[in-house]
Parts: C-alpha cells; structure tokens; sequence
C-alpha cells in the first residue's frame, strides 16, 4: 500500500494538530507515494534501529519520539540525527513519528500506562481547550436532515461518550436573488420568506475544511449562508496525562513495588511518602513534570512520570507522592500499543517490534 494510506490513518486517530508546539511529529523522512509493504515500530529511531530496518527488508520506521526536533543546517555525519536521517534516506527508508498527538489523545499512550496499572474510571488529567469550534447554519426545513447527517459523517457532533449532536430551532430567513442567481426557492427580484431551521453542531477544528466542505455539498442553497466560531470549552478526551483509580486502595509500599514490577522499571525515584494509602493515581509517560499542579488538584495520591530534576522534587510539599520510573520505562508499551494500532486496521500488513533497547539510560545495581 501507499505510505500516504498508513500515515493518514494513523493521523485520523492522533491528528497532528494535537501535538505540542515544540514537537516534530508526521512524515520526517519519505514520499507519501512510497510503496510500503512492512514496518519496524520502535520508541526512538537510532542508528541500530535503521541498521535492524535495512538487514530485515522494512520499508518504514514509525517511531514514537521524533530523530528530527528541530532544524538540521548541515548532514555531514557529526551527530547521531544526521547520521540516522542520511542513512535513511540512502536506503529509501521513510521515518515517521507520532509522539505528543499520541500522548494527547484518550486512547493513546498513557490510556496504556493505566491499563498496565489496572487503573480504572480514568480521564485525561489537563484536558486542553482551543480545538473545538461551533458551526451554525440556516437550512430549509425539508432538507435539515440530509445537511445534519453530512456534517456528523464529517466528523461533526461528538462530545464525549456522545455523537451527533447538535442544537436545532425553528424561524424564518428571508432573501431576494438577484439576475444572474439560481435560487433554490423564491424568485430572482423578489424578497422571499423561507421557514428554515438552524443547526448548531461543535466540531474538532482541525476538521473545519472537512466540515465546511461536507456542508456546502449537502445544503440546497446556491449560497450557504454560516457561521463559526471559537469556543473555549474544553476537549475532554485530548490533553496532557490521565488520571484514574485502583480498584482497592493499596499501602505505598505495596503499590510502588507494583509499578516497579508492572513498568519494568530498574529503580524508581520518589519523594517521602505521604503515609496515606495509594487510591488516585496521576501518570504522565514521558517529561510530565508540568503537570503536577494538575495532579495534586484532581486529587491524587501519587504522580508517575519521568525526567523529574533535585529540586523539583521539593514541588511534592507533602500533598502527593512524586514517582520517577524513567522517561523509557514510562513510554516503553507505545510500541505494543502501535503495532496493535496497525494490525487491526491492515491485516495484510506486516508489522514489527524493533529488537533494539533504544533507552539510552543504564543501571547499575
């Protein structure tokens, strides 16, 4: 298939749009066009990585973290990214990347940190607002049904746990066409009066074209007359970490030996603790640190994340239990995650784990 066919369907359940501004995710290296017949999936794309791709015949790496961050001026092989990047496209292998817009989505990365847990009643811990938008819009009564399903087949109406919704009144509109229109109804020079119906529906914005284009198609009029506009809601399931519950309250002790356990983790870094007992569980894979404010106030007893420096573990004040696993350990099963991600959508597509240790971090113990 096309590497446009996988890249796109990776990006209607992770849009780029939902990535931080400071991250570098998509298509880094390749032509959309590329034929791809199997993929490595691996955390991080190193040398070793594209050396296993090359040896095994892939066409594409998809990697969580992005090998590119930010602008390379010079590929003279000084830096491991250079090296990756030329050596990639060399062997005409493309390189993907699907990092925060898949940390921010609810089924993304730290959904799977939770269900190794076995946390449950979760949610997205700092929802995000700025992606939603609302259209209005003024259809004849007979045809609001047919512009209403466009727009929810676009992706329009979803809030929550809830799809195709929206808001609809009845009243008049009036127009008058002038010569050279084509109107629906009413006659060209002549005011006329129209019972219509107005249809409000919230939709992601990054979908705005999609929507628009699925209005202007379905809608009777020969010019459709709408509005948008931004709303400050926020997107409940898109956002930085989650946050959920243990089924049983469980010792300090005890749950911190289970996340060591569950994680795989070598050793974990944390704070004094707080001698409450483990019931609300805060996670954030990867640098998460930004969001321990949001963890204390939603009321949870520990916060797992990574990349924690000395001093920000004072931040604690006794309210919550800081855990550092490990920035590779946090993030480690996006790979199982994205390999299952893959194969449920492209049966016939072959998809495989990387046998490199990408973590770049070593234990002694």
């Amino acid at each position: 298939m096309k590497l446009a066919q996988l890249t796109a369907y990776l990006e209607s359940l992770a849009p780029l749009a939902y990535q931080e501004d400071y991250d570098n995710s998509g298509l880094i290296v390749g032509n959309p066009e590329q034929e791809v017949h199997q993929a490595l999936v691996s955390l991080d794309c190193t040398e070793a990585v594209v050396d296993e791709a090359i040896a095994n015949g892939y066409q594409v790496i998809i990697s969580h973290h992005p090998i590119v961050f930010k602008g390379i001026k010079k590929f003279n092989g000084k830096t491991y990214v250079e090296r990756v990047v030329e050596k990639a496209i060399r062997n005409n292998i493309a390189l993907y990347a699907i990092h925060t817009n898949l940390d921010n989505i609810m089924t993304g990365v730290n959904a799977r940190i939770c269900e190794t847990l076995g946390l449950v009643n979760t949610r997205i811990l700092s929802p995000k607002t700025g992606l939603l938008k609302k259209l209005v819009t003024y259809v004849p009564v007979a045809q609001a049904e047919q512009v209403r399903s466009a727009l929810f087949e676009a992706g329009a109406g979803h809030i929550g746990n809830y799809s195709e919704t929206s808001f609809n009144a009845e009243g008049f509109g009036t127009f008058k066409a002038d010569e050279n229109a084509t109107p629906f109804v009413g006659e060209p020079g002549k005011r006329h009066r129209e019972h219509e119906i107005r249809i409000e529906t919230i939709y992601p914005a990054n979908l705005e074209s999609k929507i628009i284009m699925a209005l202007v198609l379905s809608h009777p009029y020969e010019e459709v007359a709408y509005d948008l506009y931004h709303v400050t809601n926020q997107h409940q399931q898109i956002g930085s970490g989650m946050i959920g519950e243990l089924e049983n309250a469980e010792q300090a002790e005890v749950f911190l030996g289970l996340v060591k356990q569950k994680m795989n983790a070598a050793v974990i870094r944390h704070t004094a603790l707080t001698g409450k007992p483990i019931r609300k569980v805060a996670v954030c894979g990867g640098s998460g640190g930004f969001l321990l404010k949001h963890a204390i106030a939603a009321g949870a007893d520990i916060f797992i994340t990574a990349d924690y420096k000395y001093h920000e573990f004072f931040d604690a004040e006794g309210k919550i239990v800081i855990a550092d696993i490990g920035h590779f350990e946090s993030e480690q099963f996006t790979q199982q995650l994205l390999c299952e991600i893959i194969q449920k959508k492209f049966v016939n597509f072959a998809v495989r784990l990387t046998t490199v240790n990408t973590n770049p971090v070593k234990y002694f113990i």
